[in-house]
C-alpha cells in the first residue's frame, strides 16, 4: 500500500465498458452471463469427457483437458467483472484489482498460447514422425511440456506488472475499455511511458509471434509429408486431425495480432471486439470447434452425458 501511494495519486479505475448507454446494461449483462454459462459448461464437459474415458487418455487430449481448464479461469477473469460493471452505476476497479486483473489475463492467455504450441508439436510427430510418437509423446514428456507452457508465462506477466506499477497516474482514470490492459493504462500514465512501450512492442511482440512462428514451422512440415501421401482419403484423414486446431489458432492469434501488434498510440475503441474474440469467445468456441469436428471426443460426450442422464434418471 506504501509503494502505491508513492507511485499514484490514483486509487482506482474507472471502466467504461463496453458501452455508456444506460438501456444496453441488460441486453449486454444477459449476452455475457449466457456466454460465460456457455463457456464454463462446454470446458467442463470437453474435461469430463477425456477424464472418463480410456480411449481419450492420449497426448492430444491431455493437452486440450488442459486447455479447457486454462480457458475457464481465464474467462472467469474477465466476465464476472463484466457482470457486476453492467447492474452498476459506477463501473469502478482499484489500482491493486486492476493490476492484479491484468497479471492473470496475461498469465492464463499466454497459456493458453503455449498449449497450442505443445499442440501443434503433437500433430507434427503423429504426421511426420509415427513411428516414433509413443516414445517421443511420452507421458512424463507431456508433463514436463505442460509445466514449461504453465510456468514461463507468469515471468512475462510479471514483467509487464513491476514495469507498470512504475509508472504514475495522476490525472485521468478513466480506462476506454471493459477490462485491464496494457495500452489503455500506458496512455492515462503522466510519467515518461517509453521503456513500457519498447518492452511492449519487443519483449511482448516476441512472446506472441515466437509461438505462433513454432505452430507455422509445424505446418509447413505437415503440409509437406500430407502432400507426399498418394492417396486422397490418406491426405483427407491426415488434415482431419489437423482442421480444429487450426481453426483455433486461427481465431486466437488473428485477433490478438490485431489488438496487440500496433503502437500504443493507436490504441482505440475499435480493438474492444478483437479483445472480446480472444478473451471471451474463443474460449468458448474451442469446445465447440474441437467436438464437432472430432469423432472420438463427440463419441465420449454422448458417452458422458448418456451416463449422467441414466444416473439422474435412475436416482
Amino acid at each position: 500500500m506504501e509503494r502505491l501511494n508513492q507511485t499514484s495519486s490514483v486509487t482506482e479505475f474507472i471502466l467504461l465498458g463496453l458501452s455508456s448507454r444506460p438501456e444496453d446494461q441488460k441486453p449486454l449483462f444477459i449476452l455475457f452471463l449466457i456466454i460465460y454459462l456457455v463457456t464454463i459448461t462446454g470446458n467442463l464437459l470437453i474435461i469430463l469427457a477425456i477424464h472418463s474415458h480410456p480411449q481419450l487418455h492420449t497426448p492430444m487430449y491431455f493437452f486440450l483437458s488442459v486447455l479447457s481448464f486454462t480457458d475457464i479461469w481465464y474467462t472467469t477473469t474477465i466476465v464476472p467483472k463484466m457482470l457486476v460493471d453492467f447492474l452498476l452505476e459506477k463501473k469502478t476497479i482499484s489500482y491493486a484489482g486492476c493490476l492484479t486483473q491484468m497479471y492473470f489475463i496475461y498469465a492464463l492467455g499466454n497459456i493458453d498460447s503455449c498449449l497450442l504450441v505443445a499442440m501443434a508439436y503433437d500433430r507434427y510427430v503423429a504426421i511426420c514422425d509415427p513411428f516414433h510418437y509413443v516414445t517421443i509423446m511420452s507421458h512424463q514428456r507431456c508433463v514436463l511440456m505442460v509445466a514449461f507452457s504453465c510456468s514461463l508465462p507468469h515471468f512475462h506477466s510479471l514483467l509487464h506488472i513491476l514495469l507498470l506499477n512504475q509508472l504514475t497516474f495522476c490525472d485521468s482514470n478513466i480506462i476506454h475499455h471493459f477490462l485491464c490492459d496494457l495500452s489503455p493504462l500506458i496512455k492515462l500514465s503522466c510519467s515518461p511511458t517509453f521503456v513500457n512501450e519498447i518492452v511492449l512492442m519487443t519483449e511482448a511482440s516476441a512472446f506472441l509471434v515466437t509461438p505462433f512462428l513454432c505452430i507455422v514451422f509445424s505446418y509447413t512440415r505437415i503440409l509437406v509429408v500430407v502432400l507426399k501421401i498418394p492417396s486422397a482419403a490418406g491426405k483427407r484423414k491426415a488434415f482431419s486431425t489437423c482442421g480444429s486446431h487450426l481453426t483455433v489458432v486461427t481465431l486466437f492469434y488473428g485477433s490478438i495480432f490485431y489488438v496487440y501488434l500496433q503502437p500504443v498510440s493507436t490504441y482505440t475503441v475499435r480493438d474492444h471486439m478483437a479483445t472480446i474474440v480472444h478473451t471471451i469467445l474463443s474460449s468458448m468456441l474451442n469446445p465447440f470447434i474441437y467436438s464437432l469436428r472430432n469423432k472420438d471426443l463427440k463419441q465420449g460426450l454422448r458417452k458422458l452425458v448418456g451416463r449422467r442422464g441414466l444416473q439422474a434418471a435412475t436416482s
